[in-house]
């Protein structure tokens, strides 16, 4: 379980250092969506890549069986996602938006997890999960004291 903790970490951190580095790109561009678009052709190259190493086939039926939906939502949910948050962390500063944005991902997955939407593990809310959504609430108030 402290390795699933580590590599949780590595990830949030991964995400917070690409969308500023991907943010400056976009500003060495003067175009948030080139950047995005750049950003999204490099991750599709790279996981391709390491796919294809890791021994792993492409099976175009079970490609074919995927909602079209799922495809076309997960897409564009993602792309204005890093696309926002490339556009954004130059307007309100790093520290700011990561506070804005792991709150509404906290809520939000909180959410789905309650009514086990997408087919995820249920995990009910209670008042201790409810609790530690309004601290975050509370941070992001704090950390963000003078901007609001």
């Amino acid at each position: 379980m402290f390795n699933l903790i580590l590599l949780a970490l590595l990830a949030g951190s991964a995400i917070a250092i690409q969308a500023m580095i991907n943010s400056k790109l976009a500003l060495l561009l003067n175009n948030t969506l080139l950047a995005t678009a750049c950003a999204f052709f490099i991750a599709f190259i790279s996981v391709l890549v390491l796919y294809l190493i890791m021994g792993n086939t492409v099976k175009f039926n079970q490609l074919t069986q995927v909602p079209s939906l799922i495809w076309y939502t997960g897409g564009v949910l993602s792309a204005l996602g890093v696309g926002l948050l490339y556009y954004l962390i130059p307007k309100l500063g790093a520290g700011s938006l990561m506070s804005f944005a792991l709150t509404s991902q906290l809520i939000c997955a909180m959410i789905f997890s309650h009514f086990g939407w997408l087919s995820l593990p249920q995990k009910t809310m209670n008042l201790e999960s409810t609790l530690g959504a309004s601290l975050m609430i509370i941070g992001l108030i704090l950390i963000n004291w003078k901007a609001v």
